[in-house]
């Protein structure tokens, strides 16, 4: 894919980051804990910027199933 060309990190761990955030109810914070365990260091600002892109590239919206849903 032509968006991870360039990027600071592999494209698995920002894969699994934007996994994580849409999978589950979690923040950025959350997420950036998590990665931290595994040994990958990873601002939540960064995480944040990863969701939005791939957000605007799939379609998905974590917004709108969270107000569907009632979260």
């Amino acid at each position: 894919m032509g968006y991870f060309k360039g990027k600071q990190f592999k494209q698995d761990i920002i894969l699994v980051a934007v996994g994580y955030y849409f999978r589950f109810p979690l923040s950025y914070r959350d997420v950036s804990g998590i990665l931290k365990e595994r040994g990958v260091s990873v601002h939540p600002t960064t995480i944040m910027r990863w969701v939005h892109i791939s957000s605007i590239k799939s379609g998905k919206r974590k917004t709108n199933l969270h107000s569907y849903l009632g979260i």
